[in-house]
């Protein structure tokens, strides 16, 4: 230990490179690389960082305040709302069962019975910054198993604040109390409850309020100044501001902030603010996950190793009962309740912010509190490698199979096609192609929907198409296309790759979300790619147009135009290296003046030429009004 921060920096930094380097080279998490690195430079092995990793830890909880903004910008409020089903009822289901069993638990390990339901608050919580990470590097956010997973995980960053309230009830009066709980301010700790409701009901619509007329006109004022750096701290000071905002009235600042996201979501800085906090939040959680591994303390479970395994095993097998059971009561497929199961069986982030709070309350003593702090920051280590075994031993054996009525074998040779994704882009092709007599063999990762879509008269198979047995399964040696219809980019990247390392005969189609996907896809030499708003965009615009009287015929015409000339725009633009910076924006306003004249000269031409195509009643009557003449 030197003191120096830049000494502090390094030992993190070089910690997260090797860990992270050596768990990637062995198809492990992420997330268990940054654990592992934090635990190596903690002040129970190496030593390099000490005390001041618990400042470390409440400075990187903002990748949590972070990572919930962004997941509400990807959430629409309208489809917020319907969520409200799930995550009341999943969530409460998990928490008032983990609650219950754990306190009960708990009491029979010989604690008190205020300690017990502390302690039992704080089980029923799990970590939302390693499942969802950890579902978001897997690309599974929008399955079945993902969706259930974020409405628990929301539900219980919402009970948070009603634990925090209920704490001060069960306070040991005989000895002088802490007010607030590491260092937080609650202006409304002191009112009446009714007023504390009301202002917290003022604090979510103030932030409703400023999402569309302060923030949002604020971003467009930045945006105009062009300095890139300026937006940077904007998009950081709509993050701080929110959380800031909700701790002020005694709620979570993730809460807050995940709240802020789905305000943003329909505003036009959707895209920019991602891409903008994408980074910071990915660096802050890196930080958090090394924080929680250096905060296990080894001589706690030197001292008193049986309580601590003991509870440690009690509480994963617990908390994984009872999510379970709770995914078996809402109707999930087996390999989603395994998944759900092994995601959630961990204690999270707020208890540490929990049993501190009740530790400064007098109702935990210190080897409670230590005792608790170990067994939390062990479950969170433990997850990925729970996580593993449960992806390469269990599911195998366990989950969906990837095959039914007929051999696999048999399907693959007879289909050419194989399409990977099953969701609403690739439910429209695999149907289109149904309809004119041509079957593909058809993947999707969510047992769910291939469950639905089975009893729907489709054969489609569960499983990961980016494993080269499952492809090989599905005929992809004798397969002519090979169709990536799934929503994330990630995952048609790996599946990409594959395929051109193994199966180069094989056509690629690929689905693209955006233009700056599109770059990427054709850096990788990949031909066909479909952007899957542009047709549908052109076909809005053309709609328009022909209301207002233009022919149908020439405006096909011209949408087929547009985009032989934007796709050929793409590729030129593809080459640039840094998408974004002036010269890309120099370029990419000269590619769109070139293309709307060129647009223009062939509409002059189209009008000129009178086609005899389409467009019936005004080609005879343009005839007959000539004939009269």
């Amino acid at each position: 230990m030197t003191g120096s921060i830049l000494f502090e920096a390094i030992v993190f930094l070089l910690g997260a490179i090797i860990c992270v380097s050596i768990a990637k080279r062995l198809g492990l998490s992420s997330v268990l690389g940054y654990l592992l690195a934090g635990v190596l430079i903690g002040p129970y092995v190496f030593g390099f960082i000490g005390n001041e990793g618990e400042d470390i830890l409440h400075f990187a909880e903002f990748g949590v305040v972070m990572m919930l903004f962004l997941i509400g910008l990807e959430i629409e409020p309208k489809n917020f709302w319907k969520m409200r089903k799930t995550i009341v009822g999943m969530g409460g289901v998990q928490v008032a069962g983990t609650m219950l069993l754990s306190y009960f638990l708990f009491m029979l390990f010989g604690f008190d019975w205020k300690v017990a339901l502390t302690f039992s608050m704080a089980v029923a919580l799990s970590s939302t910054a390693i499942a969802l990470q950890t579902i978001k590097e897997k690309g599974l956010l929008n399955t079945t198993f993902g969706a259930s997973s974020f409405s628990i995980l929301l539900f219980q960053d919402i009970i948070v604040i009603v634990m925090l309230g209920a704490l001060p009830l069960l306070a040991n009066t005989d000895k002088p109390t802490v007010d607030n709980h590491n260092g937080q301010i609650n202006l409304l700790q002191n009112l009446p409850l009714g007023l504390q409701t009301l202002a917290i009901l003022v604090s979510v619509v103030l932030i409703i309020v400023a999402g569309r007329y302060l923030i949002v006109p604020m971003l467009r004022k930045v945006a105009k100044t062009g300095v890139r750096e300026l937006l940077i701290a904007a998009a950081l000071l709509i993050v701080f501001g929110i959380s800031f905002l909700m701790e002020l009235v005694g709620l979570s600042p993730a809460l807050g902030a995940f709240l802020g996201g789905v305000v943003l979501s329909n505003s036009e800085f959707k895209h920019e603010l991602e891409s903008t906090l994408e980074p910071f939040k990915n660096l802050l959680l890196g930080l958090f996950f090394m924080a929680v591994g250096a905060s296990i303390n080894f001589i706690v479970i030197a001292k008193s190793p049986l309580t601590v395994v003991g509870i440690l095993l009690a509480v994963i097998a617990l908390k994984a009962m009872v999510l379970f059971i709770t995914a078996s009561f809402f109707k999930l497929k087996l390999n989603q309740k395994m998944l759900l199961t092994f995601s959630l069986a961990q204690v999270g982030e707020f208890a540490f912010v929990l049993l501190s709070f009740a530790f400064s309350l007098n109702i935990l003593e210190q080897d409670q509190l230590d005792i608790m702090l170990v067994v939390t920051a062990l479950t969170m280590t433990l997850t990925p490698i729970i996580g593993i075994v449960n992806e390469r031993v269990i599911l195998p054996r366990l989950g969906t199979k990837e095959s039914i009525k007929r051999p696999m074998d048999h399907i693959a040779k007879s289909q050419k096609i194989i399409l990977v994704g099953f969701g609403h882009f690739g439910s429209t092709i695999g149907r289109f192609l149904r309809t004119h007599g041509v079957e593909a063999t058809i993947l999707d990762h969510d047992s769910n929907r291939v469950d639905f879509l089975r009893k729907m008269g489709f054969d489609v198979y569960y499983g990961d198409a980016t494993r080269t047995d499952l492809l090989e399964s599905a005929g992809i040696a004798e397969a002519n296309i090979l169709i990536c219809a799934m929503d994330n980019p990630d995952v048609i990247k790996k599946l990409v790759k594959t395929v051109k390392s193994n199966y180069p005969q094989v056509k690629l189609m690929v689905r693209a979300k955006s233009r700056y996907e599109a770059y990427e896809f054709l850096n990788m030499e990949i031909d066909h790619i479909y952007r899957e708003s542009l047709e549908t965009s052109l076909k809005l615009a053309s709609e328009v147009l022909s209301q207002m009287g233009f022919r149908k015929y020439t405006l096909q015409r011209q949408i087929q135009n547009f985009i032989k000339y934007d796709e050929d725009s793409l590729k030129r633009l593809a080459k640039e290296k840094k998408i974004g910076d002036d010269n890309y924006i120099f370029k990419a306003r000269k590619e769109l003046e070139q293309q709307e004249k060129l647009l223009e000269q062939d509409f002059k031409r189209g009008i000129v030429e009178f086609d005899r195509h389409w467009d019936g009643e005004q080609i005879r009557a343009a005839l007959e009004e000539n004939t009269e003449k």
